[in-house]
């Protein structure tokens, strides 16, 4: 920065002896300010450079080396007239300061001024080709905001606090699915860490460092994504001992009460460049993160890299051109519902400096991002958004004048055609039926329409708990397993928005034992018929390994209908649905002996048969234990 100050400087005065000479006492000011400046001390090279000016109302160098240095402090609106002043007295036609002109009127908001400083620009020769880019990447930028300006869009920003809130630096909001826990990122002299609050009865506690376990007091800590459900936390680690890079991803379990030790990602994904910014998706399998590493688009461009059923993270990949410009795009985060990616970036068109924006995932691809609009992004840094799991309020930090110190946190209501998709959540805990004891199972959730998991993991050892997010619009099923216990299953219809609202439930796990039974609520058959349907494979596939992994266990299959029709087609129809899952499991190597099967028509029901959801819980599949291996 050193050299870039006083080379423009010296251009400049060669250009501008013509002007006359400013008086000694201005000039040893200005010569101060230029060894502070060279120091990299900015708020004395700014004083002696103003006391310079108030000497010299017309010292063209100093009103330009002003302008220049509140340009680099992001005190854009400062450098202005000091601009506008050294152009004034008729400085030289240097191209490069009225691009530099033109970008700070951009960042200041003031986007007619900057429109006519970058057209004027455009008109000099020579000019460099990185120079015209940039100055038509403005003018784009101008044209947007011009327009969207006219058409403002419902907002308004909350502080959310001084519980939150500090003087320091608080950016980067993460909040789990319940929306009862939030982790963010502060700096505080210069470190930076993490600090955690948590929501009772709609009051956010006093925030508290996150964990000694994460946070360091000789490292930086930051630019956090967290797990749905609270149990993961990926963040970025910069110059740590076990990194790779100047920053590394990182990941950290929830142990209890507390964060386990962070783990670095490896190879696989960090590399020697700057990786940061993860966002972990809903169902933990694909993570998104910034690199400036080379393959990408531009400065700073997004990736992702998934999880595989090996283990392994893969080699990460670009989003590409959907998403990724030749500028730089910065902060992903992917909400809830799998699909909805939010991001910042000063490349695609907005009101200066870096915006948000909003893509969609379908039909294999992200469509083209959308702007949020004004007065959401501004000419000023917007930064971190995320989105809570009802699609209702927006989460981002920002420098207002009603805030606590430096950049805070603050959140919005979200305009309905900016909302993510719609989800739900489960949340519960796991017990033993007969001790309630609190069990660590794994809980595996499928969207039957493309036979993908998205949720696949293990309930708190310590807690039994677990929170999943399920985007609404499918059909699921839902089931829990832990060693020496029946699994159970279940099933989520989830197409009307009006199933928002969360479930909350309570799992009950029966140990193995002779006369235990288990209703299967994913085989699946068209009515009248007993083929089994491929949404059908997932439960069958668990039935056979759950008899592989306990090959001593011998069970019977029954099959049961609603009461339509008559009593001696329901028995061969329920008879005939038993066989086929009996079938099915012959093929998959479970020995005949250890399997019956039987059909009861409707004379064993569930529930009432004058309704159509209970005649449809009457159409059911279960099987019973019938041998456990004891004698």
């Amino acid at each position: 920065m050193k050299k870039w100050l006083i080379y423009i400087l010296c251009g400049w005065s060669l250009q501008v002896a013509a002007q006359g000479q400013p008086s000694r006492k201005a000039q040893n000011h200005f010569q101060q300010a230029l060894r502070f400046l060279g120091q990299q001390h900015f708020n004395e090279g700014i004083r002696d450079l103003k006391t310079a000016v108030a000497l010299e109302p017309t010292y063209v160098e100093a009103h330009l080396q002003l302008a220049l240095v509140y340009r680099k402090t992001r005190q854009y609106e400062s450098a202005l007239p000091h601009f506008e002043k050294a152009m004034a007295l008729q400085g030289p036609e240097n191209s490069i300061f009225f691009l530099q002109w033109g970008e700070t009127a951009l960042l200041s908001g003031k986007y007619a001024l900057a429109q006519q400083q970058l057209t004027h620009f455009l008109t000099l020769h020579p000019l460099k080709e990185e120079e015209i880019k940039l100055a038509n990447k403005y003018l784009k930028d101008c044209t947007f905001a011009l327009q969207a300006m006219l058409h403002p869009i419902p907002y308004q920003a909350i502080n959310m606090g001084e519980g939150i809130n500090s003087p320091y630096r608080d950016y980067y909001p993460t909040l789990t699915a319940n929306g009862e826990t939030i982790i963010f990122s502060r700096v505080v002299n210069g470190n930076e860490d993490f600090y955690t609050a948590h929501l009772t009865e709609g009051i956010w506690s006093r925030a508290v460092p996150l964990s000694q376990r994460i946070n360091t007091p000789q490292f930086n800590e930051g630019a956090q994504s967290i797990s749905p459900d609270g149990k993961y936390l990926f963040f970025t680690g910069c110059n740590r001992p076990d990194g790779l890079g100047s920053c590394d991803l990182f990941v950290s379990r929830k142990e209890g009460k507390d964060w386990g030790k962070p783990t670095n990602l490896g190879n696989s994904i960090n590399s020697s460049y700057w990786d940061s910014q993860p966002a972990i998706s809903p169902d933990g399998m694909t993570l998104f993160f910034v690199s400036n590493r080379p393959g990408g688009y531009g400065g700073y461009d997004l990736w992702k890299t998934t999880y595989s059923e090996e283990g392994q993270w893969s080699v990460p990949e670009n989003l590409g051109p959907e998403i990724n410009t030749e500028f730089d795009e910065f902060k992903p985060f992917l909400h809830a519902d799998g699909k909805t990616l939010y991001f910042s970036s000063n490349g695609w068109p907005g009101m200066g400096d870096q915006d948000i924006f909003y893509s969609r995932f379908e039909n294999g691809k992200f469509n083209t991002p959308v702007n949020l609009g004004y007065p959401i992004n501004t000419h000023r840094e917007e930064s971190g958004l995320m989105v809570s799991a009802d699609g209702k309020t927006g989460y981002f930090s920002t420098v207002r004048e009603d805030g606590f110190g430096d950049m805070d946190i603050y959140q919005f209501q979200l305009p309905d055609h900016l909302k993510p998709l719609p989800v739900t959540y489960v949340k519960g805990v796991v017990r033993d039926e007969e001790t309630r004891q609190l069990l660590e199972a794994n809980l595996l959730i499928v969207d039957l329409k493309t036979n993908l998991a998205i949720y696949n993991d293990y309930t708190s050892p310590e807690t039994g708990d677990f929170l999943a997010v399920i985007p609404i619009g499918s059909t699921y099923s839902f089931y829990v397993e832990a060693d020496g216990y029946l699994f159970h299953s279940d099933n989520y219809e989830l197409t009307e928005v009006c199933t928002q609202q969360p479930y909350e439930i309570e799992i009950s796990l029966k140990r193995i034992r002779k006369g235990q039974k288990v209703t299967m609520r994913n085989i699946f058959f068209d009515t009248d018929r007993y083929e089994l349907l491929t949404a059908s494979i997932g439960e069958l596939q668990l039935l056979a390994d759950f008899l592989k992994e306990n090959p001593k266990v011998a069970i019977e299959i029954q099959g049961h209908t609603d009461s339509t029709g008559s009593d001696q087609s329901n028995r061969l129809l329920s008879e005939q649905r038993a066989k086929a899952v009996h079938d099915y499991l012959i093929m998959q190597q479970i020995p005949a002996q250890r399997l019956r099967y039987k059909g009861f028509g409707a004379t064993q029901p569930s529930a009432d048969n004058q309704s159509e959801e209970g005649r449809r819980q009457n159409r059911r599949t279960e099987f019973v234990i019938t041998y456990d291996g004891r004698n």
